[in-house]
């Protein structure tokens, strides 16, 4: 009889691929001026993220917040993200969806090449974003975001130098992530 039912999937060789960039981080950067809006202004970030696997391994879900100041060190807002990822068999692709404290939320597709990770909205949309993780070693990881705005070329939003906390969320069940209910938090920031 339940030969006839069809059974969950099982985490694969790609989720521990994906895994290896999803490591709980700590993070310093910039965000470029204009790069969240018409004569917003350069400004530096500190932030985090935290990770854990759900569903036996098939998504990685990420908590990530970041505060922004001015370049004289004025705090200007605290913006926090909530991702899953994992690998779409019938895509045959990485997807990730995301949500943040600015109401955004997005669907991407993703690939790995190497020690680099890419995710890009998905559609024709009037704003896309485009993420890369590049692993530089076991303790560092860098990340930055670029938009294109109405079809136009892909311009560098934020870049930001990524610290390890703890090692990459493994896909069979453990979370390698440290939970503080205080602060939400890795990859860095997506949207705006």
């Amino acid at each position: 009889m339940t030969d006839t039912i069809a059974m969950p999937l099982r985490a694969g060789a790609e989720m521990t691929a994906l895994a290896r960039f999803h490591r709980d981080v700590t993070w310093t950067g910039t965000i470029e001026a204009g790069a969240l809006g018409p004569d917003s202004p350069a400004m530096t970030a500190t932030g985090g993220g935290v990770h854990r696997v759900i569903q036996d391994g098939l998504w990685i879900v990420g908590d990530y917040w970041q505060d922004q100041f001015l370049a004289d060190g004025t705090f200007v807002l605290r913006w926090q993200l909530h991702w899953v990822a994992g690998w779409d068999p019938q895509a045959k692709e990485y997807r990730a969806a995301i949500a943040d404290n600015y109401g955004h939320t997005e669907i991407l597709r993703g690939q790995i090449d190497g020690d680099l990770l890419t995710f890009q909205t998905i559609g024709r949309k009037p704003v896309r974003i485009r993420l890369f993780w590049h692993l530089v070693d076991d303790t560092t990881m860098t990340w930055r975001n670029e938009a294109s705005i109405n079809s136009g070329p892909f311009q560098l939003v934020e870049r930001y130098v990524c610290s390890t906390v703890s090692p990459p969320t493994g896909s069979g069940g453990g979370t390698g992530a440290h939970q503080d209910a205080g602060r939400e938090a890795s990859g860095p920031p997506a949207t705006r």
